[in-house]
This record gives structure tokens, C-alpha cells and sequence, in this order.
């Protein structure tokens, strides 16, 4: 359960396989192709989450946001803990980099450190495309380069959630995203559910509930029911922060969760 893959899961920002072949099947069409939102970017903040499944806490992370020049830069580093870290060692590092105007992405590099291998993944976006560098300690082989293109345009998740939370957000709206979190891409639709208070371990927030749907696309570029997610709700809060608070999702080996634990603004001496 890679901080990729978990969040990948959880968000629910995100989901589906696609690969370039063929006519642009009618979903393309549907893809929102909004420009950002007038929402103001977030202020710097370190806030810490757990990640589980089934109410068991299983990992944990750190997650720091700022400003360098034009650009907004979130760095997490993480891993497992407690009885699960006994059963699967797993420690990973996350660094995500997204033009502060447009809020798309520009690069991602993340390591995850098993106990047989560590895991290296670097992408670098362009306008509409991509291009992935996979490398592990344990094959001797050259790695390929691995490319995507869409034309509706590519986020990694740092990206979409600062999209996503840049907008309007009003009950009803629905948001089509083609997302790449680190190893394939996904297609995610979330809509903007209702506006409610929520209690976590942070405290309790005003907070806006959306609602993930997602479907698999296949090699052909088709959609497809996803074997193993279901369903997922993610809160952020109805504040000038809109901070991301809590997800929740339905998957095959049952609910898995990420839950903000705290958060503090460096820049205002918090």
C-alpha cells in the first residue's frame, strides 16, 4: 500500500486505467476542462494523517505544502506503523510540484522503500502528456520510458485537489478528472454532495462532502466497472483553508480511510 497508491484509493480523486489507442470514445467529451477557480491557493502548512482500513490505524505521514517562486510544492514522507509495520515494512517519500496559476502539474518523484527493493518513480508533465521513469533496486534492466497523452488534460493528485478545491463547489456540481497518481492513469467523477460539520482527531470543521465514482479504462480506452473500489467520500473544509479532512472508501478488503490528525501554518507562527 504505497502513499501513491493508498492515496490514490482513498481520495478517490482519481481512477482509471487509460492508455492511448483508437477513436476518443464519447467520455473524453464529459472530461471537465474547467480553467482554475478563483479560490486563493492554500497558505504553507504541515499536517499529519493516518491511513487504515476497517477502523485499525495501519500507516501514517507528514504532509508539508508551500510556495517556491511560481510553483506550489507538497512533500510527504511516510509508512506503515504499529502491528501492521511488524507484519510489512514500508516507508515512502513524496514530492509533487504544480505551477501556482494554472495548477497543473510539472513534476512528481516518489520512492517507496520495501524490505526486498526500493521503488523509484519520476514524472515530468507537459501540457497534455506525460512521461514516466519506473526504476527498482532489484532488476539490473534499463528502464523504459513510459509516455501518456490526453488531451483534456493530466493531473497527478496534488494537482487535481488543487484544481478541485480552486472552484466554485456548489451542491450538485460534478467534476471529471483524468488523473495520474504515479503508476497509470485513472478517471475519477466526483460531485459536490452537501455542505456539513464533521468531527476528526484534527477538531471539527464546516466541512463540504463530495462523492467518487470511478470506472476502469481499458486498453481500448473504454470504461469499465473497477474490480476493487467501489465507492468513496471525501470532505474538505468549508473554510478559507479547504483543507483536505477526511476520505473514506469502499473497496474489496472492506473501508479504508485517511484522516487529518493535526495542521499548522509555519508562515503565521502556528
Amino acid at each position: 500500500m504505497g502513499f501513491g497508491r493508498t492515496i490514490g484509493i482513498l481520495l478517490g480523486a482519481a481512477v482509471l486505467q487509460l492508455t492511448a489507442a483508437g477513436a476518443a470514445p464519447a467520455w473524453e467529451k464529459t472530461v471537465t476542462t474547467l480553467p482554475r477557480g478563483d479560490f486563493p491557493n492554500p497558505r504553507p502548512l504541515v499536517a499529519t494523517y493516518n491511513f487504515g482500513w476497517n477502523d485499525v490505524v495501519a500507516a501514517a505521514a507528514e504532509i508539508r505544502f508551500d510556495k517556491s517562486g511560481e510553483q506550489l510544492q507538497l512533500q510527504a514522507a511516510g509508512g506503515t506503523v504499529g502491528m501492521v509495520r511488524a507484519l510489512w515494512k514500508f516507508n515512502t517519500r513524496h514530492r509533487a510540484v504544480a505551477d501556482a496559476s494554472t495548477l497543473r502539474p510539472v513534476s512528481l518523484h516518489q520512492v517507496d522503500s520495501l524490505r526486498s527493493k526500493t521503488v523509484t518513480t519520476d514524472i515530468a508533465f507537459h501540457r497534455d502528456s506525460l512521461e514516466r521513469v519506473r526504476t527498482d533496486t532489484k532488476t539490473n534492466k534499463t528502464p523504459k520510458p513510459k509516455t501518456f497523452q490526453f488531451d483534456g488534460g493530466i493531473f497527478d493528485m496534488h494537482s487535481a485537489l488543487l484544481s478541485l478545491r480552486s472552484q466554485l463547489l456548489q451542491a450538485g456540481d460534478p467534476y471529471r478528472v483524468v488523473v495520474y497518481p504515479a503508476t497509470s492513469p485513472y478517471l475519477a467523477t466526483l460531485t459536490v454532495a452537501a455542505r456539513e460539520k464533521i468531527t476528526i482527531a484534527a477538531g471539527t470543521y464546516p466541512a463540504i462532502r463530495f462523492e467518487v465514482q470511478l470506472n476502469k479504462i481499458g486498453k481500448d480506452r473504454e470504461l469499465a466497472p473497477h474490480k476493487k473500489f467501489r465507492h468513496a467520500s471525501v470532505w474538505l473544509s468549508d473554510d478559507p483553508d479547504r483543507l483536505l479532512l477526511r476520505i473514506e472508501a469502499s473497496i474489496f478488503v472492506g473501508k479504508v480511510f485517511a484522516e487529518m490528525q493535526a495542521v499548522r501554518f509555519p508562515a503565521q507562527g502556528k
